[in-house]
């Protein structure tokens, strides 16, 4: 019996006997350690990524500046007053009326300080058709969209009371209130349909209640332990909303896939007639050992984003790394004491018009079919799907990334992009102009003075800004605000022009010339900008952080350099091509009216480098589970080429399922209004997509089949490399103890 037990090696295969044998200790331990996650990080409190340390460069110093001066921005709101016609004028009596009740208006609702008419201010344009009433909202500006109704409300009665006019307001709670009330809702209910979908397919998939259910259960309390350790961890990597919705997203992908490979190769190795015992130990050792190879690797890509330097990218990376990491755990330890508590019970809630008709071995029919004219034919499958990928990836050679402006991210659906794009066009960069964060040992100095003064003049002159140009002082901080709106607007690429002559010509000619002065510039357009820079230059270290351990992983996990060089070529593959689409489809418009969506000349900027750290990961799910499966068959004395079909073929069923479930979770987020949402979903449901079946069902097995005995290959001065293959084949583990009666511990 000794000797026997020593048979099985490899962590997943220890921990699944154990969790096996003291099952309700293993359950016990889990839920304690959910209970106790989400206790702890209730009682921590989460920490969010403040603004200071959202971005490096100027864009940092700026926002440090403020928070060491201990000066609270207020939320700052705009009417915009506009004729309808061409013939009234700001002049005009019916136009003076109209901004009197404006300020009146919204004065008296006690929200708001600080109101100024544009008749003080200079806030009328050129063609003297549109003119700012400008105004802060009183309280913190984070909450300042919760207490804005009722200025609104102000604002939409005195458009009742002067028709022939254009009363608009817009700001940042304004925005945020518009925000939060058209898509707060379309992204809660993205959500939550992400558990029912995935249970609705998991029931198609295996035609059990209970056994449809464990997936989506493991995958929903490693969430819910995750965000407890998120607020714990948050205290040293702060938090984000984004960080946390990517988390679920990852988190239902992944924790319901490694379960579902774990009860599929269960219940395959029962329909094999092996009893309980015996399948729960093949299981825990060849799909839990995927899982566990699989769950490194996505976390190890995961960890790529820790390499931009950009706190919401790290916040990202780190949460999804978390929940990839306690979905794994729970897999190879709690969902063995499970099915081992259950035993045929797994198979409760029948639904009879949904059983599956299986082939002995648990084989496709369709891939069988596939897999023989692949292998029958290896070259021209080789030629046909890269060459395809290729086509599909060759848009992403003109790809253009930037940030989304308003109207590029919501269009028409939201009333006050109208609005934004109107000030836009009225007062150029007045919506969002550049802030200029003055700091210096005496704020009311006269050089300091006198250099603001000409930073002002200079920042016209230069044709940088139309103006005005307006300055903020808090002496007894001794800092200034200069405000400039800049030429281009709510163009990106020409307000990135504008500030450029900013930073490089005006304020080194002007407040540069001060000693101890410090006059980082921020704003909209300088965080798109800093944003960009930052992004540009962490992607070659992140890429290659990704690949270079990514290869290592393989290698040491299969030892063969074959194994390691295909896995990374495909996976570029397969990410290329879904660039290609989102080029296509978003910076194109090609079929975009398909999903919903237009070509908005774009990808937003963060995408890329998000896409290839995700997809790279969730891709060696697929690519972990079917190559483990052919190298047991070929371990097992099969030829490659018959290991091949056997691996892909038996494979073919989870891989189609969890497949389905990551594509439906990830499409949902392709329903959503916002156009960097639609990217995200679209492009992550496509890369899924094309990696389960072009790359996993055809490519895969026609290289494997091409590389022959090859695939196996490591040189001799590799044979050193550390031995995880923990080679188990399903008769060695049966053979690990003898059968035991349903409901006996188990020996492993």
């Amino acid at each position: 019996m000794g000797n026997q037990e020593a048979r099985v090696r490899g962590l997943a295969a220890r921990a699944g006997g154990w969790s096996a044998r003291h099952r309700w200790a293993a359950v016990g331990i889990w839920v304690v350690f959910v209970v106790l996650a989400m206790g702890l990080g209730s009682a921590a409190g989460r920490v969010d990524v403040k603004d200071s340390d959202q971005l490096k460069g100027e864009t940092h110093t700026a926002a440090k500046i403020i928070e060491d001066a201990g000066i609270e921005q207020p939320a700052s709101e705009s009417v915009l007053v506009q004729a309808r016609n061409g013939t009234t004028k700001a002049t005009d009596p019916e136009f003076r009326a109209a901004v009197t009740d404006v300020v009146a208006a919204v004065g008296a609702t006690g929200r708001v300080t600080d109101v100024t008419s544009p008749y003080d201010t200079r806030t009328i344009s050129k063609d003297g058709r549109s003119a700012l009433v400008q105004f802060d909202m009183r309280g913190a500006a984070d909450t300042a969209g919760e207490r804005v109704e009722p200025v609104l409300k102000a604002v939409a009665g005195v458009q009742k009371d002067h028709r022939s006019l254009r009363i608009e307001e817009i700001g940042g709670a304004s925005m945020r209130k518009q925000y939060s009330d058209a898509f707060g809702d379309d992204f809660q209910q993205a959500e939550y349909s992400a558990v029912p979908v995935a249970l609705g397919i998991l029931l198609i998939a295996f035609g059990a209640l209970v056994a449809a259910l464990l997936p989506v259960a493991l995958a929903v309390t490693a969430i819910m332990a995750t965000m407890g350790l998120m607020g714990i961890v948050s205290h040293l990597q702060p938090m984000s909303d984004t960080a946390n919705s990517v988390m679920l997203l990852v988190g239902m992908a992944v924790g319901v896939d490694y379960c579902l490979f774990y009860l599929r190769r269960e219940r395959e190795e029962r329909d094999a007639g092996r009893d309980a015992g015996t399948a729960l130990r093949i299981a825990a050792a060849t799909s839990g050992r995927a899982i566990v190879v699989s769950g490194v690797t996505v976390c190890v890509a995961m960890a790529g984003m820790l390499f931009t330097g950009l706190a919401e990218f790290e916040a990202m990376g780190l949460a999804s790394l978390m929940v990839v990491a306690v979905a794994m755990v729970g897999s190879v330890t709690v969902l063995p004491a499970l099915l081992s508590l259950l035993g045929e019970r797994v198979e409760k809630g029948r639904v009879p018009f949904l059983r599956r008709r299986r082939r002995g071995g648990g084989e496709s029919r369709f891939w069988t079919t596939v897999l023989r004219g692949v292998l029958a034919r290896p070259v021209v499958s080789v030629v046909v799907a890269v060459g395809a990928l290729l086509a599909v990836a060759a848009p992403a050679l003109g790809m253009k990334t930037s940030q989304l402006t308003l109207d590029q991210e919501f269009g028409d659906s939201l009333p006050i992009v109208q609005t934004y794009n109107r000030v836009n066009d009225a007062f150029p960069g007045g919506s969002e102009p550049a802030q200029v964060v003055v700091k210096a040992g005496d704020i009311e100095a006269p050089e300091v003075q006198q250099a603001l003064a000409r930073f002002k003049e200079r920042a016209v002159s230069s044709g940088a800004s139309r103006g005005p140009v307006d300055i903020r002082t808090y002496a007894a901080r001794n800092v200034a605000f200069v405000y400039v709106p800049l030429v281009g607007g709510s163009d990106f690429d020409k307000a990135g022009a504008s500030l450029e002559k900013l930073r490089d010509e005006v304020r080194p000619a002007t407040l540069g010339t001060v000693d101890g002065v410090s006059a980082p510039i921020t704003g909209q357009v300088a965080g798109s900008h800093d944003f960009n820079e930052q992004l540009v230059g962490s992607v070659v270290p992140v890429f290659a952080f990704v690949v270079v351990f990514a290869f290592l992983l393989m290698l040491v996990s299969f030892r063969s350099l074959t194994v390691a060089i295909t896995s990374i070529v495909l996976n570029l593959l397969s990410v290329g091509a879904a660039y290609g689409i989102l080029v296509a489809v978003f910076q194109h418009g090609w079929g975009a009216s398909l999903v919903g969506a237009e070509g908005v000349g774009a990808i937003v900027t963060w995408l890329p480098l998000f896409l290839f750290v995700i997809l790279f990961g969730l891709s060696m799910d697929y690519h972990v589970f079917v190559v483990s499966r052919i190298r047991e068959a070929r371990l097992r004395g099969r030829s490659t080429k018959d290991a091949i079909q056997h691996g892909v073929v038996t494979t073919a069923g989870v891989v189609t399922s969890a497949a389905v479930i990551m594509v439906a979770v990830f499409a949902i987020f392709g329903t959503l209004s916002m156009q960097s949402m639609k990217q995200m979903g679209v492009g992550l449901a496509a890369a899924v997509l094309i990696d389960a079946t072009v790359i996993r069902g055809v490519l895969l097995p026609a290289v494997m089949a091409l590389l022959g005995e090859r695939n196996w290959y490591l040189p001799k001065w590799l044979h050193r490399l550390p031995d995880l293959t923990h080679d188990e084949a399903p008769e060695a583990v049966a053979a690990a103890s003898p059968a035991r009666t349903e409901g006996e511990r188990l020996g492993v």
